[in-house]
């Protein structure tokens, strides 16, 4: 059958959306000394997405029509990155997870489910550690919990270590110069998650890396060993970028995560 739809119609339609840059389905909130930019697409059961570190929600505009068409897909640039922007207060992977708690609330969201991809991916961890109450289930892929070598991909932090010495003594000449320091030393500096709180952990989640990703498979392991109940996806010939690389698969193997119950193997007495 022949479309009847006309011409600029159909090209309107076929547009990407302009993710990050939408006015109608875009808003700020006022959250804890800043103005938190959002977008929202969908209707459903929440998801909400967390980015990595100096981007925004951009991230995931391979992501979002997947979701979109079952979930309230809740979309926000974190802290002092993308439109939300601070240039005043310090960073911290705690402030930001309690940036992503104010907001659900101001948005009436009583929780959600929970994407979160590389510094957003430990921001989910640490939502469902401070806020368990907001995290239904929780998607993480490339996170780490502490800041030091054996985190990270062979030689990677040899490469971070040279570009925060390169810094020292150095006075930003622009606002972005400064706020972009500002973004490498949250991650050269933090986090700082412990096992025992991953072990307080009670949301279903889904941990994931890629098998070429800058985090080290050995500690995604670790990761996923360490929550009561989780699942384990080492993503095959993928970088850190999963849900990017690998979008078809990573949208269908994480929305069936989000739907199935949870299968606990563990026997009774069983330590967490």
């Amino acid at each position: 059958m022949l479309s009847c739809l006309p011409a600029a119609a159909a090209d309107k339609r076929s547009e990407p959306v302009p993710y990050d840059d939408n006015p109608a389905a875009g808003r700020y909130y006022d959250i804890d000394g800043f103005k938190m930019y959002t977008e929202v697409y969908g209707n459903g059961p929440a998801v909400l997405m967390i980015h990595g570190n100096n981007g925004s929600m951009k991230a995931f505009s391979k992501n979002v029509p997947y979701f979109a068409r079952r979930h309230r897909v809740v979309l926000a640039d974190s802290r002092s990155q993308g439109k939300s922007l601070d240039p005043d207060h310090p960073l911290t992977f705690e402030k930001m997870a309690d940036d992503y708690a104010a907001l659900l609330d101001e948005m009436h969201i009583d929780s959600a489910d929970v994407i979160g991809f590389s510094d957003g991916g430990i921001v989910a961890l640490l939502l469902a550690i401070r806020h368990p109450e907001k995290v239904k289930r929780l998607a993480s892929t490339g996170a780490n919990l502490w800041p030091s070598a054996d985190a990270f991909a062979p030689g990677l932090w040899d490469g971070e270590k040279a570009e925060y010495e390169s810094g020292l003594g150095k006075k930003p000449a622009t606002a972005k110069e400064k706020n972009d320091r500002k973004l490498f030393l949250l991650d050269w500096q933090e986090p700082h998650i412990s096992l025992a709180q991953l072990h307080t952990i009670q949301s279903p989640s889904l941990i994931i890396c890629g098998d070429r990703d800058v985090i080290s498979i050995s500690h995604t392991v670790l990761i996923y060993q360490n929550i009561p109940h989780a699942n384990l996806w080492v993503v095959p010939n993928s970088p850190h970028a999963t849900l990017i690389e690998h979008a078809d698969e990573f949208n269908r193997k994480v929305d069936e995560f989000f739907a199935s119950p949870f299968p606990d193997h563990r026997k009774p007495g069983d330590p967490n």
